[in-house]
């Protein structure tokens, strides 16, 4: 019987384990998946969920095939040259499904266990502090929207709301 369980074991036929979990870690039916889930304790592969954007998805892109390659050329190259900061890369690959579990998920397979275990540390506990000149285009801009819509300081004082002819409570 264990062997046969064994034999099983992360296939369509397993009853007990999330066979698409298993082979990509992932599972369009999410938490709502009557099969375990089990994450591995331990891998040469990492997995960056939902991680490029593609823009080929987004209904106000206007580019074409050529920009739309060297879009994903720049990404890739990027996230190549990140990753090697943290051991010998194998293989990586960007995942252009359009299904919700899928889309934009990024796997990066290493040589070593050891260097995908630093990856997973390093980006876990990656924090960018905002600048003070971020900061201040993100005032800015927030100000500016305001304003093109009449909600800013200056607005309020000229046209205040009008009380609910029929309050709900």
């Amino acid at each position: 019987m264990a062997n046969y369980l064994a034999s099983i074991f992360g296939t369509e036929q397993d009853k007990v384990n999330c066979s698409f979990y298993y082979k990509i870690g992932a599972c369009r039916h999410g938490d709502r998946c009557s099969r375990k889930h089990v994450k591995p304790s331990y891998s040469q592969t990492v997995l960056l969920p939902n991680l490029y954007q593609n823009p080929a998805y987004d209904t106000k892109s206007r580019l074409n095939p050529g920009q739309l390659q060297n879009h994903f050329d720049a990404f890739y190259e990027d996230f190549w040259c990140e990753m090697c900061k943290y051991g010998e890369l194998e293989e990586v690959v960007v995942c252009d499904n359009n299904n919700d579990h899928l889309i934009g998920n990024v796997y990066a397979r290493f040589k070593y266990e050891d260097s995908a275990q630093a990856a997973c540390d390093a980006l876990n506990s990656r924090w960018k502090e905002p600048s003070a000149e971020l900061d201040r285009e993100l005032e800015l801009a927030t100000k500016k929207w305001l304003r093109e819509r009449g909600r800013d300081d200056r607005s309020a004082a000229s046209s205040p709301t009008p009380e609910p002819e029929n309050p709900r409570y």
